[in-house]
């Protein structure tokens, strides 16, 4: 059954105009409303409720902003080396999907996840398609001028990059910098990580204080995959698969509502019978396959899943480029690293990058809704090859 493109802008335009920071009240009016479209299609939905502190730019910017503070005293070394590399280690933490310590000690709030299901409940094999329906606060580090500069600049060497630029490495390199600088007693190091570690906690700052964007594309229009997914399956229902739709809440807080459904549910997934797809920001004009992620370290997806997430494409005559790899992070990276077989879709421009990410102008109007009906039949074509 062909995706039904009227559906998919449909939810586009209305969830765009709710309000949807991370661990927020519009996050949570939107899960019910995602919850009772799921329901209205005949599915089982739920709303799980799971803690979450709702941002990253406080905590970042707490621990770059203490290493920066630590670089400029000028006789406190020891000091300086223990503060820029307990921060340096933090920033990792946080950025990786490690065990959050710095965040332990922050306020929380409550993050909302919807799941659904459809099929077999005791069948042999689960498909877990995830989204998110949460929206990102937006900021200079991310106007699109820095990529697109400079590849209008040099596009020959623009065209030989595969992987999205890394910027938590320079947040990390910051703090580890002024310990570096402080444990070799060179003021030149010392002053070259305080100066990146008080610019990113001034980006931080910046971040902190924008309104949060629309988040057609990221991720509103995985919402509308696995709602029109659900749409097709329910006319049509999968036999010898159990399906899980999962948008969660607090994806933009480094995937705080994913972590949450891990704790709650991995537990009871067989590694060996689930397979997970990231559905992430498809709404750009090129789908591809995630070869990789990571803001810090870069960690491909298994081969396997990503040629079958390969073969669900070419099977729904959907053409899916390969080769690139994001560095940055999605919900599929927690489902990676607890050991599951994940792959992630996603879309780009011709810039090899989201359309809009992280911006005012990241609106219905602006996504690609032929991208997003190509999601829908290459998800689809994943539930018939797991049937």
């Amino acid at each position: 059954m062909p995706a039904d493109v009227t559906h998919l802008r449909e939810v586009v335009e209305t969830l765009e105009r709710l309000d949807r920071p991370s661990a927020s009240d519009g996050e949570r009016e939107a899960a019910e409303w995602i919850r009772a479209r799921f329901e209205a299609l005949g599915l089982r939905a739920r709303i799980e409720e799971e803690p979450a502190h709702g941002t990253y730019w406080y905590p970042l910017g707490a621990m770059t902003a203490l290493a920066g503070l630590a670089g400029l005293g000028s006789r406190r070394r020891g000091l300086a080396a223990l503060t820029g590399a307990l921060a340096a280690a933090g920033v990792v933490d946080d950025v990786s999907g490690g065990p959050h310590l710095f965040r332990k000690a922050l306020p929380k709030a409550t993050t909302h996840n919807v799941v659904a299901e459809i099929g077999d409940p005791d069948a042999p094999r689960t498909i877990l398609f995830v989204s998110h329906h949460d929206a990102a606060h937006g900021g200079l580090i991310f106007a699109p001028e820095f990529v697109t500069v400079p590849a209008d600049l040099f596009p020959g060497w623009y065209e030989g990059q595969e992987t999205s630029p890394p910027v938590m490495r320079v947040v990390a390199a910051g703090p580890a910098l002024v310990a570096l600088g402080a444990l070799l007693g060179s003021r030149w190091i010392r002053r070259a990580g305080t100066v990146l570690a008080l610019g990113s906690a001034a980006a931080f700052a910046d971040i902190a204080a924008r309104k949060v964007v629309p988040g057609a594309n990221d991720n509103l229009t995985a919402v509308a995959t696995l709602l029109d997914l659900a749409r097709v399956l329910a006319a049509d229902p999968p036999e010898g698969v159990r399906v899980i739709l999962l948008s969660t809440g607090s994806e933009e807080s480094f995937m705080e509502g994913m972590r949450g459904f891990a704790r709650r549910h991995f537990p009871a997934l067989d590694k060996q019978a689930t397979r997970v797809i990231c559905v992430e920001s498809v709404g750009s004009p090129e789908l591809i396959v995630i070869e990789g992620e990571g803001m810090i370290k870069m960690t491909d997806y298994p081969l396997e899943s990503r040629e079958f997430l390969a073969a669900a494409g070419e099977a729904a005559g959907v053409r899916l480029r390969r080769g690139l790899r994001l560095g940055l992070a999605t919900d599929g990276l927690i489902a990676l690293k607890a050991g599951y077989p994940t792959a992630t879709l996603a879309s780009v421009t011709p810039y090899k990058f989201p359309a809009n990410y992280h911006s005012q102008q990241d609106i219905a109007r602006n996504v690609d809704f032929d991208s997003v009906a190509g999601a829908v039949a290459v998800c689809e074509a994943a539930v018939s090859a797991s049937s």
